[in-house]
């Protein structure tokens, strides 16, 4: 027997609003809304999306010298990371391969860390054997909402007025309707936006009342994919993994110059090699020229018939207007404007490599 799935605080309100429940990493999620799709990556993109992400695990850190604790299973630099600060990261393996990414807020009194859902098995023991000293807490008392999009200042702000005031990856506490929320500047669609942290007996009432607004709508995981990818945001299990390291994944900018230079975390050998040396395949973006999507799993290969590479995550790019793909190709075949074949249902179809991202990121600096 299966464990059957779990629900996040907002299930009620999503399936009152129509959503289309899927299993996704073990929480029942809605992949869409009567406005499908297409509707939802684009409502996202010219005004404001609300995301249910309260499947991902949040965790609290407490005790001396956090940060500087974090840097033994990291390669970021968290001991000087100031309070209101959030940053990019992930934990890395002796082989110098991505066991999970996360986001690493300083909270002023503990840290606040946001694993991906499927992992939380892995990262919180993890964390509880690596960190010495340090408090490991893994919250499930608080919903966590995402609101994305041009128009999420507006529609955040409107509520909280101290919202405005917060830059890209800056975090603090803030009044929504009563209620004490962490709000956090930051997102996974490449668009402005914010992540909101909410005890989860009142997240479906702050849920209703960024709706209320005439630019926000609800949006699934569907959207949250494509617009990711547009992106050119990495999803762990399909871009990055156990055996990707950072510099394969174009990832290496997440890694500040001190712990390139010094070392001292797991994998650190593989990865300032790389670093030095290069590597032998890359990350890059992916245009087919036709109309079908290349999935993951679609072999890549260069215009003799070589294999080069493989299509790590792919589909349609609404804001694109046609098909996108990441993959990983051989070094040598990384460069923007190489022409390859995707072999998609046995026949090859003509693609070429591109920078990434497809669609310029909208942060608020």
């Amino acid at each position: 027997m299966t464990d059957a799935p779990k629900r996040t605080p907002l299930f009620d309100l999503h399936v009152e609003l129509g959503g289309k429940m899927v299993d996704f990493a073990g929480w029942e999620m809605p992949v869409q809304y009567p406005m499908g799709i297409m509707g939802e990556h684009n409502q996202c993109r010219e005004k404001a999306a609300l995301f249910d992400v309260s499947h991902m695990g949040q965790v609290m850190l407490k005790g001396e010298n956090v940060g500087e604790k974090l840097e033994a299973i990291c390669p970021q630099v968290f001991s000087s990371l100031k309070e209101g600060k959030a940053r990019y990261g992930f934990f890395t393996n002796d082989a110098g391969g991505i066991m999970d990414d996360l986001i690493v807020s300083n909270a002023g009194d503990h840290f606040f860390v946001v694993v991906n859902a499927a992992l939380r098995h892995q990262d919180i023991p993890h964390m509880k054997a690596s960190l010495e000293g340090v408090e490991v807490t893994e919250i499930f008392d608080r919903a966590l909402i995402a609101v994305q999009g041009p128009s999420a200042e507006d529609v955040v702000g409107g509520l909280c007025p101290a919202a405005r005031d917060l830059k890209f990856m800056e975090t603090a506490i803030g009044d929504i309707d009563g209620v004490a929320c962490r709000i956090s500047r930051l997102g996974y669609t490449g668009e402005d936006g914010f992540e909101i942290s909410i005890p989860k007996d009142k997240a479906i009432g702050i849920a209703r009342a960024f709706l209320a607004h005439e630019d926000c709508e609800p949006a699934g995981l569907g959207a949250r994919d494509s617009l990711r990818l547009e992106a050119g945001l990495c999803l762990y299990g399909n871009d990055i993994d156990q055996t990707t390291s950072p510099v394969e994944a174009n990832l290496s900018w997440a890694i500040q110059k001190r712990r390139r230079e010094e070392g001292g975390f797991p994998g650190s050998a593989r990865i300032q090699k790389e670093l030095a040396e290069g590597t032998m395949r890359k990350l890059v973006g992916i245009r087919p020229e036709g109309r079908a999507p290349a999935r993951q799993g679609v072999e890549i290969q260069n215009l003799g018939g070589d294999t080069i590479g493989q299509i790590t995550s792919g589909g349609f790019g609404p804001t694109v207007g046609g098909p996108v793909a990441m993959g990983y190709v051989s070094a040598g075949h990384d460069r923007p404007g190489e022409k390859v074949n995707l072999i998609i249902r046995g026949k090859a179809q003509p693609a070429e490599v591109v920078a990434l991202p497809f669609v310029t990121q909208n942060y608020k600096r």
